[in-house]
């Protein structure tokens, strides 16, 4: 506990000296757009599991926040995540922890905004339990859809997709 108030009060003494505090920017706007209440299809080994998903910015407007929620396979299924940009690397950066797992799966990547396109990758747990390659790409083709596929080690066809349309009272125009 000491070592934590030490840190908090370094990090607010810094703070007090420094000229510029940091602001969400450009890319952080890109991900603010998708804050809102989603209506979710996941389809996963030939089933289709339909729930919600909530994204709120996060954290002074650098993270958006996000809470998935459906039944899949006759179970509750319950995910998190956490996205950002990270100005030092110049890239997007996601997280994502679930009831199906305690490992989280950790990407990054970047948005092609002529494509309406986040392109991520990184590493997460394998369905057999061992660190594999994740490679995700959600298409935003309008304001109120998102069309994600996961692939999963060296799978050239999605292992999943998730189809998220904007519930009619979250609908931006």
């Amino acid at each position: 506990m000491r070592t934590f108030l030490s840190l908090v009060a370094v990090v607010f003494a810094g703070s007090a000296f420094a000229q510029d505090v940091p602001k969400p920017g450009k890319e952080h706007e890109v991900l603010k757009a998708i804050e809102g209440t989603w209506d979710i299809t996941m389809k996963v080994a030939g089933q289709e599991a339909k729930g919600t998903c909530t994204y709120k910015s996060d954290l002074g407007g650098f993270w958006l926040a996000s809470t998935l929620e459906c039944d899949m396979f006759g179970q509750k299924f319950t995910g998190k995540g956490m996205d950002g940009y990270c100005p030092i690397k110049k890239k997007y950066i996601s997280t994502w922890m679930d009831s199906m797992g305690a490992s989280p799966v950790i990407m990054e990547g970047d948005y092609d905004a002529d494509k309406k396109t986040f392109t991520l990758s990184g590493d997460g747990p394998s369905p057999e339990g061992k660190m594999t390659k994740y490679k995700s790409v959600s298409e935003h083709p309008d304001a109120n859809t998102i069309k994600m596929s996961m692939y999963i080690g060296d799978g050239k066809e999605p292992m999943f997709t998730v189809e998220y349309k904007r519930k009619k009272a979250d609908a931006k125009k």
